[in-house]
């Protein structure tokens, strides 16, 4: 069987970490092309990854036959554009959440994907593919704790990005935190209960960093969201976490609960020292999701080989937009609102 070709775009730090696991950890695939507009990014990709094919412009990446599919990895407000580009020049695609920003956009980009059956749509929701995550789901739908009651998350990244996010959200638009971040428990929150969220409301607020409220951004934000059946789930979201990247998930149910990463241990060591007993935690989610990152992609190169379609797909990119928009107009008019639907 012959390798899949990907050419990735957007070598960022994230995807710096896709293209990596294309390059050396990922079987049945190589990475064949690279396409940014930072120079220094297709130096990383050719010098450091022996990359052979770079472009700076988009479309001629694939509208070329160097390669099979795209990895899109590249500012969240690309991402329909450039999936329907690839789509069209009648390559498989992965794309980094969000698929995008606004509702009807995504809706367009659902019916160029509808358009091309034979070739494989990705979303790169990749919490779905933590081992830990996955065991977890395994135990909610043999109703080993019954039915679900509450789910509550924590995501949070660490303090030592604060400062460069503060400069780029003075110039750009992330999207808002719960777009940006509060996306990946949003989809846990669908994926885990199999129900869609009926409304939200939202608050939030900025302490270390007040000047975020001149551009429009949250340091920290908190969602409380009625699910269809009536499930409630929480949401806290930030972007300071002193002691590390923290990410952690608690399941209630009828029956029992689970937590998934209540402490975001680095590994199994414990240092004993003159500070106490400290176990060491998780700087980033490179860290953090290091295989799953792995396991996503190898999902990806597998589906194409097998001629199928993955789990996760655009309308999950739909949905957990249109419950982050939700809950964005919630924390700017401070009121409860209702989740759209089709």
């Amino acid at each position: 069987m012959s390798k899949v070709r990907i050419g990735i775009v957007g070598l960022g730090r994230l995807g710096k970490v896709h293209a990596r696991n294309l390059a050396e950890n990922i079987q049945g695939c190589e990475l064949t092309a690279a396409c940014s507009l930072v120079p220094e990014e297709l130096e990383f990709a050719k010098n450091e990854l022996g990359v052979l094919n770079t472009f700076s412009d988009y479309e001629e990446m694939t509208k070329s036959d160097v390669i099979d599919a795209v990895f899109i990895v590249s500012p969240s407000g690309f991402h329909c554009q450039q999936v329907d580009t690839a789509m069209k020049n009648g390559k498989h695609v992965f794309t980094e959440k969000p698929l995008g920003l606004v509702v009807d956009e995504i809706k367009e980009t659902q019916e160029v994907i509808t358009k091309h059956p034979d070739q494989v749509f990705m979303l790169g929701f990749m919490r779905r593919y933590d081992e830990s995550y996955q065991y977890a789901k395994a135990m909610i739908d043999n109703g080993e704790i019954g039915e679900i009651t509450l789910i509550r998350c924590y995501g949070i990244d660490p303090s030592e990005g604060m400062e460069s996010f503060v400069e780029f959200a003075m110039n750009n638009d992330s999207g808002g935190l719960f777009l940006d971040m509060a996306i990946h428990d949003i989809d846990l929150v669908r994926w885990m209960t199999g129900q869609e969220v009926d409304k939200v409301w939202a608050i939030g607020k900025n302490a270390a960093y007040p000047q975020l409220d001149q551009a429009g951004e949250l340091e920290t934000g908190a969602a409380m969201m009625r699910l269809e059946d009536k499930t409630m789930a929480l949401l806290v979201a930030g972007r300071n976490a002193a002691h590390g990247y923290h990410v952690e998930t608690e399941v209630m149910g009828t029956k029992g609960m689970l937590r998934v990463a209540q402490v975001p241990d680095k590994n199994l060591v414990t240092v004993m020292n003159e500070h106490g007993t400290v176990r060491p935690c998780s700087q980033n989610f490179p860290e953090r999701f290091r295989e799953a990152f792995v396991r996503e992609a190898q999902e990806f190169v597998s589906c194409i080989n097998d001629k199928r379609q993955p789990e996760v797909n655009a309308y999950d990119g739909l949905q957990s937009t249109r419950i982050a928009l939700a809950c964005q107009e919630s924390f700017d008019t401070d009121s409860l609102i209702e989740v759209g639907k089709d």
